[in-house]
């Protein structure tokens, strides 16, 4: 029988060294690769084809959900499983919206993890029951108001606005994401005016509301 492939992607390294570490201890698991940030993690996932990648949400430039989403349009066929310390409302919304197949918690993960990687691999959707609670719960202020404006911006555009909060310049923006400067320039415009913001304080304003970013990132 072959081994499911999975790859880690953590901005901690004694985080990934610990669920590698347990991850190990299972015979039909292999742990074939790591990354730190999101940006690294596409380049992994193109060079080893892993089965399954094991992924946070709150990382340094491109977080788990805007990953994600550069990862399906990609079409790259591994299984996204999220570990994550968060149950955000938000965070569980976008990320099944973006084609996860499984959200675990960190506090709960320890033995159940093994099990959760292998169920994401037969494909089927494997939710913590806090996480699943959570989503289940009552509609959010976006659906509750109306149109989500974040839902308005192109896959593209999330990666950009939440580089942007992130303090990041036009050019820090085109070098994560390979564009030019002046595209970096066009999809920021174009984010400011779909979500109806005119500087950069309104901007981080909307991200952190609405969970683009954490303040305790």
């Amino acid at each position: 029988m072959s081994k499911i492939r999975i790859l880690i992607v953590d901005d901690h390294a004694i985080l990934r060294e610990g669920v590698r570490a347990l991850l190990g201890a299972q015979p039909d698991l292999e742990v074939v690769g790591e990354a730190s940030d999101g940006q690294a993690a596409i380049v992994e996932v193109e060079r080893l084809d892993p089965d399954v990648v094991l992924m946070d949400i709150a990382m340094p430039g491109l977080g788990g959900i805007e990953t994600t989403i550069e990862l399906k349009k990609q079409g790259r066929r591994a299984k996204v499983l999220i570990l994550s310390q968060y149950e955000d409302r938000e965070y569980v919304r976008r990320l099944l919206k973006a084609g996860v197949s499984g959200y675990v918690l960190k506090k709960s993960a320890g033995a159940e993890l093994a099990g959760a990687i292998r169920a994401v691999h037969r494909g089927g959707l494997v939710l913590d029951p806090e996480v699943a609670r959570v989503a289940m719960s009552e509609a959010g202020p976006a659906s509750a108001g109306g149109a989500d404006p974040y839902e308005s911006l192109t896959d593209r555009e999330k990666q950009v606005l939440k580089l942007v909060a992130e303090a990041k310049s036009n050019k820090e923006v085109a070098e994560v994401l390979g564009i030019s400067v002046k595209t970096a320039m066009s999809h920021r415009e174009h984010v400011m005016e779909k979500l109806g913001v005119h500087n950069r304080t309104e901007l981080v304003r909307f991200a952190i509301k609405r969970g683009v970013i954490r303040v305790d990132e």
